[in-house]
């Protein structure tokens, strides 16, 4: 494989690289802007361009020269927040880039593509565990971008011979010995927990201890970065090799272990990892947080043989913890 990954010098996309590395692929190619990302999350040995999806020339250039034959778009923002006070922001880049982003890999003939998408895609759910079947109901405009840029690349399948796979993660989480979390602002529970653990930061919100759960707060689906991107390389193995002519292909995974955790159930092992105690408080309920948000991977173990192995929130937290600890950021 000789494999384009935007986004790459993120949390997520760095380790997306090590796991390539790591399943033999032929040459890594980084295209980052590095807006978000950090150089040093490169791991050695891949190539990082500096740039932004949005300029084809660079895209399909940088393919051509680099003979790159797929590639995992992980290039994106983000913040649910955010997108709600900007979303003209999220329009232009994570549909109007990335579309600009497919054009280029046409022009290259790249006609493999795995996408990072979202749990958001399915808004509030009625039910729970969510499968793919689930409708799709973006309550904000992050989700809504996503799901939209899903449907283009349903749209550009037949007519382009596109092969895709879009994988909707949950909560991603934990580290390997050389990558982990340092994003600026931080939003993400765990590493929030572990950085008032640290003495970092104030007290952790709690938003909202009387929802239906068994301790009034909030459960989400968390899954180690590892596994999640473990399931990036099954997914671009599975792909079918482009035919001049031929109509493509394409496929939706929900990334998550079909278990949660609470807020609650998350501050107590990370004060059992860390020996410390986390700060905190109760807040009012954030408007559209759904009580339980768990996901049914069932499809992607069935097809793809994808089976997490670090399933377990202190894992998780004690390898985040342990990053913490020994890089603490780039």
């Amino acid at each position: 494989m000789r494999v384009l990954v935007t986004g790459g010098a993120g949390y997520i996309g760095s380790v997306v690289v090590e796991e390539l590395q790591a399943a033999g692929a032929e040459r890594i190619v980084v295209l980052d802007d590095l807006s978000k990302g950090h150089r040093g999350a490169v791991p050695p040995g891949a190539l990082l361009v500096e740039g932004s999806i949005a300029d084809r020339r660079l895209v399909a250039e940088t393919c051509r020269a680099e003979r790159v034959d797929a590639a995992i778009h992980l290039a994106a923002s983000s913040l649910v927040p955010e997108s709600v006070r900007d979303p003209a922001r999220y329009y232009d880049h994570n549909v109007a880039a990335s579309l600009a982003l497919l054009d280029g890999l046409r022009a290259a003939g790249v006609a493999r593509f795995v996408l990072s998408s979202t749990a958001a895609v399915y808004g509030e759910p009625d039910a729970s565990p969510i499968t793919e079947d689930f409708p799709t109901r973006p309550t904000n405009p992050y989700g809504e971008t996503k799901r939209v840029l899903e449907a283009a690349l349903g749209w550009y399948a037949a007519p382009y011979g596109l092969s895709f796979a879009s994988l909707r993660y949950f909560n991603a989480a934990g580290a390997t010995e050389r990558n982990g979390e340092d994003h600026d602002p931080e939003t993400h529970l765990i590493p929030l927990v572990l950085a008032a653990a640290r003495g970092e930061r104030g007290e952790v919100a709690i938003f909202g201890d009387d929802y239906p759960t068994p301790d009034g707060t909030c459960v989400r689906d968390y899954i180690h970065v590892s596994d999640l991107a473990a399931a990036h390389v099954l997914a671009l193995r599975a792909l079918p090799a482009a035919t001049a002519g031929a109509p493509g292909s394409g496929r939706v995974y929900n990334l998550g272990t079909g278990a949660g955790y609470s807020v609650r159930e998350v501050i107590s092992t990370a004060e059992a990892v860390t020996g410390r105690r986390v700060p905190a408080r109760i807040a009012p309920r954030r408007p559209g947080d759904p009580a339980v948000l768990v996901a049914s991977s069932e499809r992607i173990r069935r097809e793809l043989g994808w089976q997490p192995r670090k399933q377990d929130l202190r894992v998780i937290v004690a390898d985040a913890w342990r990053w913490l600890e020994t890089h603490g950021r780039y």
